[in-house]
């Protein structure tokens, strides 16, 4: 059994509901998907008080399984207009498994800005947050762990989330106490900001109990020793998520220069720097710490600590999605000058894709040149300010690309496309464009799947395989890095999952799970106003050949809604 909060901010009063059996199964993203759905959010004004705002932990959380203890954050997005689920690692879903809790709702709006705390034995309090409100997230964590002790997990909304600015994400404190676990993309920050809660504080316990604990276990340690025999595990423990750098530079879609084109140098002469390669070796020589684990129990520890020539910390973690939009779509050759705007952009609490990609709209608009990272420091410090600019910045690419005219915007119903070139990493590309969450990358990616000569109908299925396996994942709270051990484990998967839930599922379940997730949220996004329209991909991507490959995007929002609703049989749009 494990309890839900239901927290009404204006009645500064909650709520607590009991789950047991299968209802513990299908949470995050299905379970956002679902409630909102019911709740008719789906027509609400993002940024008004009707709009629910979800955190949903998985059945393992607050264990040691490997990869399971992520936070899905969900409600409708202010930024894209559709259905958002923005998960994170960091300790918070760990934290709310060992209260016992397998989430919360914030419902309403306060009426004053509030820290929501959350003790060991259930209770809630309602917190002034005026002491915090203006300060970077940092500061904020500091203040918070002097305040309630170091014990504790916090969610924060940063500055940017205050004055609802629609890149804003929701940060959790890591595993050193550091807030820079985002649940970063969609809006959620600015969602928690239309709520005036600019953190929740919750406690740290034990081990929360299980149906069958030994059993449980015994799972745990099986999937364990399955990573550390798998060799793409291997490679994401040394190298990181900036490995992804070399690759799509080698294969020639990385972004450059606001997606114009697709290598930053040639890689035989092995001058990249923003690969893993590179951040690995210069990180090791400088002290710094190569593998980091980015929530509790996780064995593969693909995130990092870089730190600058004094050997002293400049962010973690230094990732491939910032040092590609951060970074050489910026015209950015370095990591340490990736590292500095995305510590900024971690105090302030944005999403570092779309932060990137609104960049690059003003360096498309000739505002400066590519690489000029004094100009790219003063447009982060406006939007820290808050000033008129600042907050034009904070609404994202497709707003300021539209309030300058400019042509070459890189997103897809309203969110930044992530740092592959969908010209060339086609599959990603299509799950990009179907996805009701817009421009995810993280939605169903197979960035070394082999395009050539394959037809549209023959790369959606392939999307719609990846799809299915993540909205899986999302909604058992585990990460998609363990999937090459999760896809072949189908049955230790249920085994772990009857074990801590008291249930009797099969691995039919799983699928299903995965499949009921998407489609809840495309009758989602329909209801919401979405049409097959939305699937497109902006007209450059079509018109424009890609360097060194020369290739143009070849799949229609037409050809790849009309395939996607075929293969499922099912009338999505």
């Amino acid at each position: 059994m494990r309890k839900y909060l239901h927290i009404h901010l204006a009645q500064r009063s909650s709520e607590t509901e009991q789950l047991t059996g299968e209802a513990l199964l299908s949470r995050g993203r299905h379970f956002i998907a679902k409630t909102l759905l019911a709740a008719g959010a789906a027509t609400v004004e993002p940024l008004s008080p009707d709009n629910p705002l979800i955190f949903s932990a998985g059945p393992f959380a607050g264990s040691n399984f490997s990869n399971a203890n992520r936070i899905s954050v969900g409600c409708k997005s202010p930024l894209t207009g559709g259905i958002k689920e923005a998960n994170s690692g960091g300790t918070f879903a760990f934290a709310l498994g060992q209260l016992e809790s397998a989430g919360l709702t914030l419902h309403g709006a306060a009426s004053d800005w509030v820290v929501v705390r959350i003790t060991r034995d259930g209770s809630v309090a309602f917190d002034s947050a005026a002491p915090y409100l203006g300060l970077g997230n940092d500061a904020v964590a500091a203040a918070l762990f002097e305040r309630y002790g170091q014990k504790v997990s916090i969610a924060l909304c940063g500055p940017v989330g205050e004055y609802l600015g629609l890149m804003a994400g929701v940060a959790f404190t890591d595993t050193d106490g550091r807030p820079s676990r985002l649940a970063a993309r969609g809006g959620v920050g600015a969602v928690m900001g239309s709520k005036k809660v600019k953190a929740i504080v919750i406690d740290l316990h034990k081990m929360p109990p299980f149906h069958d604990r030994k059993k449980l276990m015994g799972a745990i340690r099986d999937y364990g020793e399955r990573l550390a025999r798998d060799p793409g595990v291997d490679s994401f423990r040394r190298l990181g998520t900036a490995a992804m750098g070399d690759l799509m530079n080698l294969t020639g879609a990385l972004p450059v220069n606001n997606f114009s084109r697709g290598q930053q140098v040639d890689p035989a002469k092995g001058t990249f720097k923003l690969g893993g390669d590179h951040v690995r070796a210069v990180n090791l020589a400088r002290g710094g710490e190569p593998t980091h684990a980015c929530m509790p129990g996780c064995q593969i520890e693909c995130s990092n600590v870089y730190v600058d020539s004094a050997g002293k910390e400049l962010v973690s973690p230094l990732e491939y999605e910032s040092l590609g939009l951060l970074g050489s779509n910026l015209g950015l050759i370095h990591p340490d000058q990736v590292a500095r705007l995305n510590a900024v952009a971690n105090d302030l609490g944005v999403d570092t894709i779309e932060a990137g990609a609104t960049l690059g709209v003003l360096l498309e608009d000739r505002q400066a040149a590519f690489g000029d990272m004094e100009f790219l420091l003063e447009a982060l410090a406006d939007m820290r300010r808050g000033n008129e600019r600042g907050r034009l910045l904070a609404q994202g690419a497709t707003r300021v690309g539209a309030h300058f005219g400019v042509r070459r915007v890189p997103t897809i119903k309203g969110q930044a496309i992530s740092a592959y070139d969908p010209r060339v990493i086609e599959v990603t590309g299509i799950s990009m464009m179907l996805t009701a969450q817009g421009a995810d990358h993280t939605a169903g990616a197979a960035a070394t799947y082999d395009c050539t000569g394959k037809s549209t109908e023959e790369l959606v299925a392939v999307s719609i395989a990846a799809q299915l396996a993540v909205a899986t994942a999302d909604s058992l709270g585990l990460c998609l890095f363990g999937r090459t051990v999760t896809a072949a484990a189908s049955e230790l998967i249920v085994e772990a999952l009857n074990a801590a839930c008291a249930t009797a599922v099969s691995p039919p379940f799983l699928q299903q799970l995965g499949r009921d997730t998407l489609l809840l949220e495309w009758e989602f996004n329909k209801a919401a106003g979405f049409t097959a329209d939305d699937n497109g991909l902006p007209e450059f991507f079509y018109a424009e050949a890609l360097a060194p490959s020369g290739k143009k995007a070849r799949h229609s929002a037409a050809a790849v809604s009309r395939c996607l609703q075929q293969q499922l049989a099912v009338a999505v749009f």
